[in-house]
């Protein structure tokens, strides 16, 4: 950023505040979501307030300020810089492990609909079964702290549900609509509220039965969900510093008693450090609790893509977790648009069972540690541009091992 003064006068008024940099963002959508407007003081916390919101914008790489004074510093112009990412991105996630599981998920996101920052998506899946989802994300459409989410997904997996004799494999399908309200008090502090409406239907395939476990089941639901988000984190490029917390509680209420209603709480507290000049430490830490159902449909699940790379596709289920994510990124290579990353890493974790105690956490059974190696492709000027591989193998009781494709940060 530029300052061209010896230092801030509260009795420096603003006469205009001018966007640069910008292509696609809309100059005003830009001037609706900053703080500092004409008329008011300039003032540096607000500066640098403004800018960090800026950085967490999808279509922004990078923003500074400069401000110009005039009249004896009486007066002044306030510019904001813009670095713009490329916002129209297709993704990619692959799951695989030594027992020939695959899985895919691809899709195609523009995170500047319009100029105004709106999240525009679709996905399609394959995980033994095809699914697909679209969603529609503004959080600028009323104001600039008042905003909607719309998702619609029709999701078929093959899921296992354990039983006391065995597993058995399921058909399940869950064909959902949500509708989220998003409140910004500012740019560290967001929350959203809303309802969601689905439909579970679980199909028996095969494996073992259980008089009690019907093979053939059809639900209709309604959740409550509230999302709390604290973001302090300091952004730079692929560097990250700082704390975030995301709290996730959800009431689930059902018109069958086989699923009956429950409630379910997750945090998920991360921490980044930067360690020298190209090294960054990232830590991720997720406390689940959820009502303590002895159902074979537990909520918690253990699974690749969601918080143990290399343990498999949906290999285990439970009514509480512990998951600890903690690896060391190091920059090998980082030049103008291209940066090539390595990072080790160690994900592990532990689970309640269905009807069980927190002594179920000491369980060996429930214990899974995974240590593993990664490699990140990183393009600078393309939002959530990191193309990761991750390897990861198991050194707990029945461990496999498995790579991991996918796009964006696993955490």
């Amino acid at each position: 950023m530029l300052l061209f003064t010896m230092g801030i006068s509260a009795q420096t008024n603003v006469v205009d505040v001018k966007i640069q940099g910008n292509k696609r963002a809309k100059t005003s959508f830009i001037k609706k979501i900053v703080r500092l407007q004409p008329g008011m003081s300039v003032d540096s916390i607000i500066l640098e307030d403004d800018v960090a919101r800026l950085k967490r914008l999808p279509s922004v790489s990078h923003a500074y300020y400069q401000v110009f004074y005039k009249d004896n510093q009486k007066k002044a112009d306030v510019v904001y810089g813009i670095e713009e990412n490329f916002t129209l991105i297709p993704f990619a996630n692959i799951f695989t492990s030594n027992n020939d599981e695959f899985a895919f998920r691809v899709g195609l996101q523009e995170f500047n609909f319009l100029g105004q920052n709106i999240t525009l998506g679709g996905f399609y899946q394959y995980d033994v079964f095809s699914s697909y989802g679209l969603n529609v994300r503004a959080p600028y459409l009323f104001s600039k702290k008042l905003g909607l989410a719309l998702n619609y997904q029709d999701l078929t997996t093959q899921e296992p549900v354990f039983l006391d004799n065995g597993t058995a494999d399921y058909r399940y399908n869950n064909e959902s609509i949500e509708a989220l309200l998003l409140y910004e008090f500012n740019y560290k502090h967001r929350l959203e509220f809303g309802l969601n409406l689905f439909t579970e239907d679980y199909q028996y395939i095969s494996g073992s039965t259980d008089p009690n476990v019907p093979q053939s089941l059809n639900v209709n639901k309604y959740l409550y969900k509230f999302i709390y988000n604290y973001d302090g984190v300091k952004y730079y490029y692929q560097y990250l510093s700082g704390f975030k917390s995301t709290l996730n509680l959800q009431y689930v209420n059902s018109a069958n008693i086989t699923l009956p209603e429950f409630a379910i709480g997750f945090n998920d507290f991360s921490y980044y450090a930067r360690i020298g000049k190209r090294g960054n430490w990232a830590n991720r830490l997720r406390l689940g609790l959820a009502s303590n159902l002895d159902t074979p449909f537990a909520p918690f699940a253990v699974d690749n893509n969601l918080n143990i790379r290399g343990v498999g596709n949906t290999i285990d289920r439970g009514t509480a977790a512990i998951v600890l994510n903690t690896e060391y990124r190091h920059t090998l290579i980082d030049k103008d648009w291209f940066i090539l990353q390595s990072n080790v890493f160690i994900d592990g974790g532990s689970w309640r069972n269905p009807g069980g105690d927190f002594g179920d956490f000491a369980d060996s059974q429930n214990l899974r540690i995974y240590p593993g190696v990664g490699i990140r492709f990183i393009h600078k000027r393309i939002f959530n541009a990191i193309f990761r591989i991750d390897y990861g193998h198991g050194i707990t009781n029945d461990a496999t091992k498995g790579v991991v494709f996918g796009i964006g940060q696993y955490f």
